[in-house]
Formats: structure tokens, C-alpha cells, sequence
């Protein structure tokens, strides 16, 4: 099932447990605006090349639309369009004033030089300037771009609108970007699970990890992990699988992925293949790499008893039901992931004061954030009877509707 599917299926289960009149059902769904822009440049030999850049601007009832934007070959308008919805139920449940959108070009951006990939970034800011801004939609990076990719969208926006800090964030500190944002998205699912386990009477420390995907997210989570006293036992990305049932040495591993710029050869493990990581023994696993990842092929065959999703969409709607089946507890994507776009919205907020946080202060309010929200949602599985990604959808599909209906949709 393709993400757009799945998240409206889960939208649509939130919906009738909501008991939301259908009228207002089908206008949450519909997005506010979808962007679709021609971006030619001219290559670094002087031939000219052309991508589509899409962005896709679902809901600004409660707040101007947030959403990373992806510089990936598969930027398909479908997988845009779940993503941007999926962020106006992100921002719902983690309480912060925002609506949801998504953005991206389809181009691989390892084909491109920098200086291929700056004239893209301006081109396609050029293009989607005036429909963008501080108070109608904040863009901030995702898959394929970076601090340095919002550094080029600042400058090519405030070209046209002034000096304009918060109308991306994720940016450079020295551009105003906030201290604590690069670890935001692994952190706060670091947070997310230790208010999981509480509640389930554990801690992290003594408890074994799987983590699949060791990029920003999955590094970040694996080392605070570590820092907690957990014992990472497997982790994997693109480049290969490693697993040490005593727990890997991270600080270790990360110099040599610094190093080498892979997981294999590693002294302080094992190879393994990556395609077993997601069944591999442990008590907890984290896949923090790409969707759909989980699946009726593989989900019978998990061994943890808790899956924190860091990745969007990493649990096939049928991988959803066998792992409940048995008893699997899951701690949904919009809400395990939500760390990233919170402490976007503390960079946002410090860009509009003037006034820079130390990163003490953006961790606490972080984790002030993350564990408020697992409250609420662990408040509505009780009042509705439901599972964790119910009680996040609910929570978040209330208060869109509630704040749709409390602005005067009909009017």
C-alpha cells in the first residue's frame, strides 16, 4: 500500500472514531494548494538540464504550513502529498502552530556538483518565492539537502522579501540556525521512548536496540542510546549491517563511519546482512531509514517488542495488524519523529525574537514537548479505546478539525 493510501486510511480511521461529519472530513483531506514548477539549469559543462520541483500545501488552519524539502529521484506528487498531510497531523500532536506541507525535485543530487545543486536550490526558490514566507509556509531540509540548502533558499528569498531568517529553518547556526536542531529528530525519539518504556515500567538502560539507518536520525538516537546505558546490539544503512550481541562500542563505530564512510569492516562487530536487521533479536527496534520497510512479508518474523518509528511510514498498514496481533507495542511516526520539526519551530520562534536559546534550554523544552504530547496521546487510547496510532491520529485530527471549524470553514 503506497503512503498516500495508508495515510488516509489511517486519516479515515481517526475520522469515524472522531465521528466527524464527512463534509468537513473530505476538506481536511484536500490539500490547501499543490506547487508544481519547472526548474532548469544550466550544467557545469554548459548543457541544460530540466527537473520538476513539486510542493504541496495541505492545511493551515491551525498556523503556516511546515515540511522538509527532498531532493530525491522518486519525488512523486503521491508520496508528497502523504507526506505533506502526514505533517499537519505531526504538528497537531506535538502542539505546535503549524500546518503541514511537503516539497521536493526529482534529481539525484549525487549526480549533481555543488555548484549544480546551488543553481537548483535558486531556481526553485525563484519559482515558489512568493508562496512561500515566515507566515505562510516554512521550509526546512529533508532526504538530499541540508543546513546548506536552506543557507542558499534564504538567501535567494530574502533577495526578493529582505533579510528573512525564519522563513526556513534547519539552517546554519551562523545564519540563525538553533543549537540542538541537528540532533532534534533523534533526540526526541530518544525522549519519545523513554516515556513509552516508563509506562511500561523500564528504562533504556540494560535494554537491547536495533537500529536500521544510520544516517542523521538513526546516529543521533543510537548514541544518546548508548549515553543512557542501552546496549545498541545491530545497526544498518545503505552500506551494510553490523551486530554484537554484547552491544557495539558506538563512540567507535562513529569514528569509523566518519572514517570510512561505512558500517562494514567495523572491528567491534560483526557483519550481518541488512535485510535481517529488522527481525534481529532485541527489545526494541528503531527503523529510522525509508518507508514501508515493514511489511506482510517480514512482520511476522520481529522479535522486538517495541518499534519506535523515526522514519515516516516505516509499518505497511498489514505489517500494522500482524504486529498488534502479536502484541507489538508501536509508538507511531507522527509522533516518534516529531523531535525535528519541534526544535524547527524553537529555530523559527528564535528567528522572529532575535533571541538565540542555548541548546540546554532547546533540549529541555524539547523533551517538555515530546513527553506532553505522549500524554495526551496516551489519554485518548484510554478515552477511545485504541492503539498508540490512533490516539496520535485522533489528537491530531481533532484539533485541525476543531481549529477548522472554530475559524469558519463555511463562510
Amino acid at each position: 500500500m503506497n503512503a498516500l493510501a495508508a495515510t488516509n486510511r489511517n486519516f479515515q480511521k481517526a475520522a469515524r472514531i472522531l465521528g466527524l461529519d464527512s463534509k468537513i472530513e473530505k476538506s481536511l483531506l484536500i490539500p490547501f494548494r499543490e506547487i508544481k514548477v519547472e526548474c532548469t539549469i544550466p550544467k557545469d559543462d554548459g548543457t541544460l538540464v530540466s527537473y520538476v520541483g513539486f510542493r504541496v500545501q495541505h492545511d493551515n488552519a491551525r498556523g503556516p504550513m511546515k515540511g522538509g524539502i527532498r531532493y530525491h529521484p522518486e519525488v512523486d506528487p503521491d508520496e508528497v502529498n502523504a507526506l505533506a498531510q502526514l505533517m499537519t497531523w505531526k504538528t497537531a500532536v506535538a502542539d505546535i502552530p503549524y500546518g503541514g506541507a511537503k516539497g521536493g525535485i526529482g534529481c539525484n543530487p549525487k549526480d549533481l556538483t555543488t555548484s549544480e545543486l546551488e543553481r537548483l536550490t535558486r531556481v526553485f526558490t525563484q519559482k515558489i518565492h512568493d508562496l512561500i514566507g515566515i507566515n505562510t509556509d516554512v521550509p526546512a531540509p529533508d532526504m538530499g539537502t541540508n543546513a546548506q540548502t536552506m543557507a542558499w533558499m534564504l538567501d535567494e528569498y530574502s533577495k526578493f522579501h529582505g533579510h528573512s531568517p525564519a522563513v526556513v529553518t534547519g539552517k546554519p547556526i551562523d545564519l540563525g540556525g538553533s543549537l540542538g536542531r541537528e540532533a532534534a529528530t533523534g533526540r526526541g525519539c530518544v525522549y519519545a521512548t523513554e516515556a513509552l518504556l516508563a509506562e511500561h515500567g523500564k528504562s533504556i538502560k540494560g535494554l537491547t536496540f536495533a537500529i536500521q539507518g544510520f544516517g542523521n536520525v538513526g546516529s543521533w538516537a543510537a548514541r544518546l542510546i548508548h549515553e543512557r546505558g542501552g546496549k545498541v546490539v545491530a545497526v544498518s544503512d545503505i552500506t551494510g549491517a553490523v551486530k554484537n550481541p554484547d552491544g557495539i562500542d558506538l563512540p567507535a563505530l562513529l569514528q569509523h563511519k566518519e572514517a570510512t564512510g561505512k558500517l562494514a569492516d567495523f572491528g567491534g562487530a560483526d557483519a550481518m546482512d541488512s535485510n535481517d536487521l529488522l527481525t534481529h533479536e532485541c527489545d526494541v527496534l528503531i527503523p529510522c531509514a525509508l518507508g514501508g520497510v515493514l511489511n506482510r512479508e517480514n512482520a511476522a518474523n520481529v522479535r522486538a517488542k517495541f518499534i519506535i518509528e523515526a522514519a515516516n511510514h516505516p509499518t505497511d498498514p498489514e505489517a500494522d495488524e500482524i504486529l498488534s496481533k502479536k502484541g507489538v507495542i508501536i509508538l507511531p511516526d507522527i509522533y516518534a519523529n516529531a523531535g525535528g520539526v519541534t526544535v524547527s519551530y524553537f529555530e523559527w520562534v528564535q528567528n522572529i525574537q532575535g533571541f538565540m536559546w542555548d541548546e540546554e534550554k532547546v533540549n529541555q523544552e524539547l523533551k517538555r514537548y515530546m513527553v506532553k504530547a505522549f500524554h495526551h496521546i496516551k489519554g485518548l487510547c484510554q478515552s477511545h479505546n485504541c492503539n498508540l496510532r490512533m490516539g496520535a491520529f485522533t489528537l491530531g485530527v481533532n484539533r485541525v478539525a476543531r481549529a477548522t471549524l472554530l475559524r469558519g470553514w463555511e463562510a
